[in-house]
């Protein structure tokens, strides 16, 4: 018996009707609800006044909006002995240098592996897939030995360094490469005298944009929400992060302005992730990585 078929925008549509089009759409929305539930509870927290903070059990709405809490936030940052100016610039400064030497290395060592045969590169990529297994804890002694030997202590590049060998990048440059850059396009480039270099900065660089789009939002998130670090000690050199969480220890008295902190430390990533989310999404499915 032939299969009953359906269009739908253009498409053939086999074996679905609209009813169970009409349940997967309700499921999405319902698992869209429940992931945008803590984003909706942490920005209506930040407008609640402090005596609705501390309900119980929480309520998922704003009886008396009120602003109080980021005036409170805005006139503890101007009371901070080190200028609130100096915190966003140090986050700024290893945010933008930790994913620009992220990215660098991560095209270039995916470039690599990925379109120049070499001894070994088969088993190179295995380490870097085993890496990723493998959580940033189980290596940071070894990682504060090494910072310590070399005489960064108290320095930005503790930070930042650590941060370019990211082997998530990799993975995801490196099979992207395999299959959205055509070989044969990269040999006629050489075949035409271009150098490896400019071979890989002009033909295979622009071919997988969504990739080294997505390697920089990643990279954007983690240092954007570094912390107080084992490796920095001088307050001038924290992060905003860290002068966000230390609102925190004044106690309840803070909690209005520490709400109002979460708001405006999440809403840069979530602000560039959407804006980025689309090459995301392309890259995740030529990668072979779902979530």
């Amino acid at each position: 018996m032939r299969n009953k078929l359906r269009t739908r925008r253009h498409s053939v549509v086999l074996n679905r009707s609209a009813g169970g089009d009409a349940w997967i759409s309700f499921f999405l929305i319902i698992l869209g609800v429940i992931m945008f539930l803590p984003l909706y509870y942490t920005v209506i927290q930040s407008f609640k006044p402090l005596d609705e903070l501390f309900y119980f059990p929480p309520k998922f709405y704003v009886i008396n909006p009120t602003w109080d809490n980021y005036a409170d936030l805005f006139k503890l940052m101007s009371e901070s002995w080190v200028p609130f100016s100096r915190y966003i610039f140090n986050t700024v400064f290893i945010t933008a240098a930790g994913t620009f030497g992220n990215l660098v290395l991560s095209c270039l060592c995916a470039y690599a592996l990925s379109k120049i045969p070499f001894p070994g590169h088969g088993f190179f990529f295995q380490l870097v897939q085993k890496s990723l297994m493998i959580s940033a804890t189980v290596g940071s002694v070894i990682t504060f030995i090494i910072i310590s030997k070399i005489g960064w202590m108290d320095n930005l590049l503790a930070i930042i360094v650590p941060a370019w060998a990211s082997t998530l990048g990799l993975y995801l440059m490196k099979q992207f490469m395999d299959t959205n850059v055509n070989t044969s396009v990269l040999e006629s480039a050489r075949l035409d005298g271009a150098s490896e270099f400019r071979t890989f900065l002009t033909i295979a660089m622009p071919m997988v944009k969504p990739a080294w789009l997505t390697v920089i939002i990643y990279s954007f998130q983690g240092l954007w929400a570094s912390g107080a670090s084992l490796f920095i000690h001088s307050e001038e050199l924290k992060t905003l992060n860290y002068a966000m969480t230390q609102i925190l220890t004044a106690g309840i008295a803070r909690s209005g302005a520490s709400a109002a902190s979460g708001v405006i430390m999440m809403a840069v990533p979530i602000i560039v992730f959407i804006i980025s989310q689309s090459k995301i999404i392309e890259t995740m499915g030529s990668s072979g990585m779902k979530d």
